[in-house]
């Protein structure tokens, strides 16, 4: 990595990562900057893609999305064809919220969002239609226990 943080473009990543919508005056503050040399940390570090976007986080049980699936997929493939037609596949389907290829006995592992069982029934068989799967396990999330899009800076 050519880019070096330094102890003030941590802590302005951990304040745009608690709130991205903070006025400059405020980040300022709470960083020990007075604005425009804060702006202009802020402007290296989105130039530099060390901050990708700043989005909106939904609360997805408010919009009926309170079933959390992981699906394990297990494949005999490995070829780059498949390959490129399973991700181009998982990743247009919107219920996919994360998606991973693994080192292991899991080849991929997927975060399904759906509304219940029967939106999963029906994700699922879209899934394995679409491409040759081995195998795909399921395992439904019973408790969220911790969540964050902050990553540790």
């Amino acid at each position: 990595m050519d880019f070096v943080l330094d102890p003030i473009d941590r802590r302005i990543l951990r304040e745009l990562q608690r709130d991205a919508t903070v006025p400059i005056a405020d980040l300022a503050l709470h960083v020990g900057l007075s604005q425009t040399p804060c702006w202009k940390r802020v402007k290296r570090l989105t130039d530099a893609g060390v901050i990708s976007r700043r989005v909106a986080l939904v609360e997805r049980n408010k919009v009926d999305l309170g079933l959390a699936v992981f699906v394990s997929v297990k494949t005999s493939r490995h070829d780059q064809e498949w390959l490129d037609t399973f991700a181009r596949t998982a990743a247009a389907m919107p219920e996919v919220v994360e998606f991973y290829r693994l080192s292991g006995d899991t080849d991929y592992l997927l975060k399904v969002l759906v509304k219940d069982i029967a939106a999963y029934d029906a994700f699922y068989k879209r899934l394995i239609a679409a491409v040759p799967l081995s195998d795909v396990s399921s395992a439904f999330a019973m408790e969220q226990i911790k969540y964050t899009t902050a990553v540790p800076v």
